[in-house]
């Protein structure tokens, strides 16, 4: 096979697989839904890792692939640019989609769209490969919205529930939000640089530096500002940054294994791998990168503090997602494009573990997520529960596990910058740093140690149920029932993350973050924003490798941060389960704000949600009820009955009368023709 046939075939084997299961999972056996499609994706990582070493000696490939459509001078076209960025990229998709596909075996066993599941996962990584390989905007922006669209399908995946029918038009509808400014960046580039070919864009962005526009008035704005706070409104969709944000946590109403898949590993992190391909584009506008800076800022720290508050053990997991995202975020904004990458592979990996160990606790608890409810599981599920505790310990950033290593590099990149609300961003990544380790220690001892809850009390339901199957029945563990450790097609996956959980970061920051590997790839104006520079001057003066950093990081502040927040979770829920409570009621105005979340549901819903239907409702009432039916349709109908009732006394059946009218009319055209003529 030539490399383009490789290429080729990366995206096409799952886009296969999904269609054939799709159409045919049906008429096939049941076992032929993952055998089809773990194929297809497992072939495709296979291939992406080929990829991925070829690409750290070969130069990139950046070639169309298919001519869709030529309009004037204007050309849009299917091509795949792979670099190392693109190719790291594919490597982490395919791999965390494969794990995903395994566990799906286990957690979807019983359910009657087995097949269906398959088929959109399988789609759904087609969708993302189509993205991170594309070499232009509209291929981007093709895997864009075929991600948001099979994440709406697999949201809403048990549709007779209406939790998940309003979860996946909640996504969609946010999201669309996001991709309008997505498509008015991308409109401002095709018009004023007159392509979509990143190439091509790239080349021309340092001449139109200084070009100006006028939006509204004669007042001016800078393009390169304007394109890029477009371009990262989509990002702000997708990656589910403030006050976009709010579609994440209700779409863990979707069966686990999507939970993994799309809210850990690769859609919500397709706008932070957009804004690093972008860098050379970001980095002529110190304006849009503050506004990164500080949305990403505001996301890390106050969607940290929501985790605290959460019982059900997928929504702490999809606030954890929330806040690094924020963390990314934060890492774009000043210009740490590599470490935003970095972070973003390291995190693709432990919270798709936690996804996953989180799945596993709910079929071991008889599909109960309240964590009020569990307890001393590690008893009962050794395998989960060691790879839970891995995942956890990553994510909060203990030194020479992955997490470490890319947390800490985003929180000396916020120290180090010069840029507009890097203060703010140094300050909210720091304090996020406490609240991370807190909510996320806060889970795992009242998930894994202390009492055995469920023997407590037969309870009925704290939390909503995952799998509509059980609907009838009760949910949960009685006080006679133990939980027990899922099959291995569930365990094995967990195993295989942990590993990268532990190693990746170690093994993988030298050459990504102060190496070559993203050399040509991500560019930096280290004048302007010297961030990534006083980084590498620290790793070669004072760390000078992997095991120096971590050594050094155990004599930091975010490491006295995050032993203080597991400290205190373990005080609080372990020693003292009272003053939580106790908390809850002296700040209940603050514990009433977060259980608000602050109050943007409650917004949308009575000002977008109720103006549309408020608008909507004034339309029909005024357009379609007075104008259309009541003025145009009726009211034309009335006018020809009154015509015609006039009209009617003409016809009054006496020849005296109709005489009478000739005789008038015969006066009047004589009358006519005198005064003519």
């Amino acid at each position: 096979m030539t490399m383009q046939q490789i290429y080729l075939a990366i995206p096409l084997l799952p886009l296969f697989a999904a269609i054939i299961i799709g159409l045919f999972g049906k008429f096939l056996p049941r076992a032929a839904a993952h055998v089809v499609t773990i194929a297809g994706v497992g072939i495709s990582f296979v291939l992406s890792a080929y990829v991925l070493n070829h690409a750290m000696t070969a130069a990139p490939y950046n070639e169309t692939v298919y001519s869709w459509l030529k309009s004037g001078n204007f050309s849009f076209e299917i091509g795949f640019l792979i670099d190392r960025l693109s190719a790291m990229m594919m490597v982490v998709v395919t791999f965390v989609s494969l794990m995903v596909h395994i566990y799906t075996i286990g957690y979807m066993a019983e359910d009657k769209g087995y097949a269906r599941f398959f088929s959109y996962i399988s789609l759904f990584t087609f969708s993302m490969l189509m993205l991170v390989m594309s070499n232009n905007f509209m291929q981007l922006f093709f895997g864009w919205e075929a991600v948001g669209l099979v994440s709406y399908l697999l949201i809403g995946f048990w549709y007779t529930r209406p939790t998940a029918i309003y979860a996946n038009l909640k996504a969609f509808l946010v999201n669309r939000v996001g991709d309008f400014g997505f498509l008015l960046g991308i409109g401002l580039v095709l018009y004023h640089f007159g392509s979509l070919d990143y190439a091509a864009v790239f080349s021309v962005a340092p001449q139109m530096a200084d070009t100006n526009i006028n939006l509204i008035g004669n007042a001016s704005w800078s393009l390169m500002t304007v394109t890029c706070i477009l371009l990262f409104i989509g990002a702000m969709g997708k990656s589910a940054q403030v006050p976009l944000h709010v579609w994440l946590p209700d779409s863990m109403e979707g069966p686990t294994p999507i939970s993994a898949l799309i809210h850990a590993a690769t859609m919500v992190t397709a706008g932070i791998f957009m804004v690093a391909r972008m860098s050379p584009l970001f980095e002529l506008s110190s304006t849009a990168l503050s506004f990164v800076l500080v949305i990403g800022s505001i996301t890390a720290l106050f969607m940290g503090f929501l985790g605290i508050i959460q019982n059900d053990i997928k929504r702490v997991v999809a606030y954890s997602t929330l806040s690094q995202l924020g963390y990314m975020t934060v890492a774009l904004g000043v210009s740490a494009y590599s470490v935003a990458i970095f972070h973003l592979m390291t995190h693709a990996f432990f919270k798709a573990l936690l996804f996953l160990g989180a799945g596993a606790v709910i079929m071991g608890m008889h599909h109960d997520q309240d964590i009020r409810n569990m307890g001393n599981l590690k008893k009962y599920m050794p395998v989960t529960w060691i790879t839970s505790l891995i995942g956890s310990l990553a994510l909060i950033g203990t030194p020479f596990l992955s997490g470490f290593y890319s947390k800490d590099s985003i929180i000396e990149a916020a120290k180090f910058s010069t840029i507009a609300g890097s203060g703010f961003a140094y300050f909210a990544v720091l304090t996020g740093v406490f609240v991370t380790a807190f909510y996320s220690f806060r889970m795992y001892f009242l998930v894994f140690h202390g009492k055995e809850k469920w023997r407590e009390a037969h309870h009925e339901d704290h939390a909503h149920d995952d799998d509509h199957h059980h609907d009838a029945h009760h949910h949960g563990l009685s006080p006679t029932d133990n939980p027990h450790e899922p099959g291995w097609v569930v365990k094995l996956p967990l195993i295989l993350l942990a590993i990268p959980s532990l190693l990746i970061g170690y093994l993988a920051i030298e050459p990504m973050l102060y190496g070559d590997f993203f050399k040509g790839v991500i560019f930096v104006d280290s004048e302007q924003h010297p961030a990534m520079q006083e980084l590498a001057h620290h790793w070669h003066t004072i760390f000078h490798s992997a095991a120096g950093m971590a050594i050094h990081g155990l004599l930091t502040l975010p490491f006295a941060l995050a032993a203080s927040g597991v400290a205190l979770a373990w005080f609080f829920y372990m020693k003292r389960p009272d003053i939580p409570a106790l908390i809850q009621k002296r700040f209940a105005t603050i514990h009433c704000i977060l259980e608000d979340k602050y109050g943007f549901d409650r917004f949308n819903d009575r000002v977008f949600a109720a103006g549309s239907r408020l608008i909507g409702s004034k339309l029909w009432l005024i357009g379609d009820v007075k104008v259309i039916d009541g003025a145009l349709v009726n009211g034309t109908a009335n006018l020809i009955g009154k015509l015609s009732r006039v009209v009617r006394k003409l016809q009054s059946g006496m020849i005296y009368h109709y005489a009478f009218a000739m005789i008038i009319g015969v006066f009047f055209m004589l009358s006519f023709y005198t005064l003519k003529f």
